[in-house]
């Protein structure tokens, strides 16, 4: 059975998330207008930097919860990366939606409001309730939609 839009760019967005370089969180992200890809981001940290896989955790090492002290952490997030790439390759990512592996943190919902994107399509979640209400604030839909499959049909 072919999958819907959502489920399709979803599982899109757990694939992205494999490239993470997170020992606690693997999110990936997907932009896309008009059915179609415009950018695609990972959690981890900037370019050129040593990621939590070289150097360690500093939020597990300082026991800092999740949707707590986003500063303490080496790591881009995945919508932040997606936003990112737009901007390093002149994409216009207004009227967009976004799939996310995970609902986003605070700063990365200001981010998507400001980028103009006008919906954020999950199946996960991250204990931040303000994101939530800034995104609502802000009249960007918040859909959460149930876990792909993991599973790829292929026929040979």
């Amino acid at each position: 059975m072919r999958p819907s839009w959502d489920e399709y760019f979803m599982k899109i967005a757990y694939l992205v998330a494999e490239r993470s370089t997170c020992l606690r969180h693997h999110v990936g992200a997907v932009i896309v207008r008009d059915k179609r890809i415009l950018t695609t981001g990972y959690n981890g940290a900037p370019k050129g930097c040593k990621d939590c896989h070289e150097l360690g955790c500093l939020r597990d090492a300082n026991n800092i919860p999740s949707g707590e002290r986003h500063e303490i952490c080496r790591a881009t997030h995945a919508e932040q990366n997606a936003i990112i790439q737009a901007g390093l390759h002149g994409v216009n990512i207004e009227r967009a939606d976004i799939y996310c592996t995970h609902s986003p943190c605070v700063l990365c919902a200001k981010m998507l409001i400001n980028a103009g994107v006008k919906r954020f399509i999950t199946s996960g979640s991250y204990p931040d309730s303000a994101a939530l209400e800034y995104l609502k604030e802000a009249g960007i839909e918040f859909i959460k939609v149930e876990k792909p499959s993991s599973k790829i049909d292929f026929l040979d």
